[in-house]
């Protein structure tokens, strides 16, 4: 049996991990393939750097499965805190939000598809046409995103609770993780 010392820095290391993995598939790649308002261009640099795309697809694929064994790390971590909350973790941060990110991951794929042509089924669409519905996809993948941060918000206030509870957190993070919950929410509404 671990202890919470045990249990909780293996928690960290996976949240490490998060860390490091997400910002590749969520914030880089869109940020060099991307070209806001031109369908066109990204289109382009969709072809050009299919690599990075994939790359990128790569990195939201394992942050989530990451997701799952962090959240259940905190379950096991926090359960003897308060279960209740405990489950509520589980719930709002992976049996709701993964799913959503792993189907969205799927905007990409499409994406790829239109934009590489060659499919029999595709040759009724001009090029621009293409271009444009790789863009669309793109698009709909960002707001993907901004559906699972709704949940990546929600899942940060059982979380903080538990650690305000916990005793052997500092209560700051807890506080910390509650604002937290706050800008991912207003963010997604805004």
């Amino acid at each position: 049996m671990r202890t919470v010392k045990q249990q909780a820095r293996f928690a960290g290391l996976l949240y490490l991990l998060l860390g490091l993995s997400a910002p590749l598939g969520l914030l880089y790649v869109p940020t060099k393939l991307i070209v806001s308002g031109n369908a066109t261009a990204t289109a382009d640099n969709l072809r050009a750097s299919e690599g990075l795309l994939r790359l990128g697809i790569a990195s939201e694929l394992v942050h989530q499965v990451v997701v799952i064994y962090l959240v259940l790390a905190l379950y096991r971590l926090f359960k003897p805190v308060d279960e209740g909350y405990a489950k509520q973790v589980v719930v709002l941060g992976a049996l709701v939000s993964v799913p959503i990110m792993f189907v969205n991951v799927l905007n990409h794929i499409a994406a790829i598809t239109l934009v590489r042509g060659g499919a029999d089924f595709l040759s009724v669409f001009d090029r621009s046409q293409l271009d444009a519905l790789a863009y669309l996809f793109v698009k709909l993948h960002g707001r993907g995103i901004t559906l699972a941060s709704i949940f990546w918000g929600l899942w940060l206030f059982p979380f903080a609770i538990l650690v305000v509870r916990s005793g052997f957190i500092p209560r700051i993070f807890g506080y910390l993780l509650g604002i937290a919950g706050t800008a991912y929410l207003a963010s997604a509404f805004a």
